[in-house]
């Protein structure tokens, strides 16, 4: 699984590298460049036209440019670069106009690590989705889709299990082996000191929720194992 390429756009030094630290912080995402005024951004985001970063964190903000002016620059010149937009604005005109301009998602400032990361993961498994092979099977499989991106409260936890273990779990899995050739509920546990039972309970959880999918591992002596992937 290839990480998420991210560009960074923010003019204030101080949250661009708290935004770039948050972002590494998350698995399956790279930060692959830092901007911190308009004319930075599009530079880099032309340079191999755009192919070199898949989400922008796009402060609106900017000192020598509107972060939706970015935006309408971007679509203009035929890019479907992904936007996250990252900023203090909050009237509605400047929301519409982000959701008329393809922006992903729209987090507001100030706000915690627990909700950036809730932005970023579902982007990720939205991105995930969308870039399958095919085509999709059902409306269920679009509406499904949608409700990735833009859901607010996500899968409520069945009770015994906890946001930060799961997290872990999927961290793990995201880890490259894992992301390669899957992970047994035995590994898994290695891999986050919980118990096997309690891994196997989450990872059997990711698969009821589309996250994770679930497969026989052959070649070891007995039953086979089984093991779980990120989809």
């Amino acid at each position: 699984m290839t990480d998420i390429r991210v560009l960074v756009v923010e003019d204030e030094p101080l949250l661009a590298e708290a935004h770039s630290a948050y972002t590494e912080r998350v698995p399956g995402f790279t930060v692959v460049g830092v901007a911190h005024t308009a004319r930075a951004a599009m530079a880099a985001l032309r340079a191999n036209d755009g192919g070199d970063v898949d989400l922008v964190l796009l402060d609106f903000r900017l000192p020598d440019l509107h972060g939706l002016d970015v935006c309408r620059a971007l679509r203009a010149a035929g890019s479907s670069v992904d936007v996250l937009a990252v900023t203090s604005a909050r009237d509605l005109a400047v929301v519409r106009t982000a959701v008329s301009l393809g922006v992903t998602h729209y987090l507001l400032k100030p706000f915690t690590f627990a909700a950036f990361r809730d932005k970023l993961e579902r982007y990720a498994d939205y991105r995930a989705q969308a870039l399958a092979d095919g085509e999709v099977a059902a409306q269920h499989d679009v509406d499904r889709m949608f409700a990735t991106l833009r859901g607010t409260a996500g899968h409520s936890l069945p009770k015994g299990l906890d946001a930060q273990t799961l997290n872990r779990v999927r961290a793990a899995l995201a880890g490259g082996t894992g992301a390669q050739v899957g992970l047994s509920a035995t590994e898994v546990s290695a891999l986050t000191g919980i118990s096997r039972v309690t891994a196997r309970r989450y990872l059997e959880y990711l698969v009821t929720i589309d996250r994770v999918v679930r497969s026989p591992r052959y070649g070891t002596p007995g039953r086979p194992e089984v093991e779980y992937r990120p989809r």
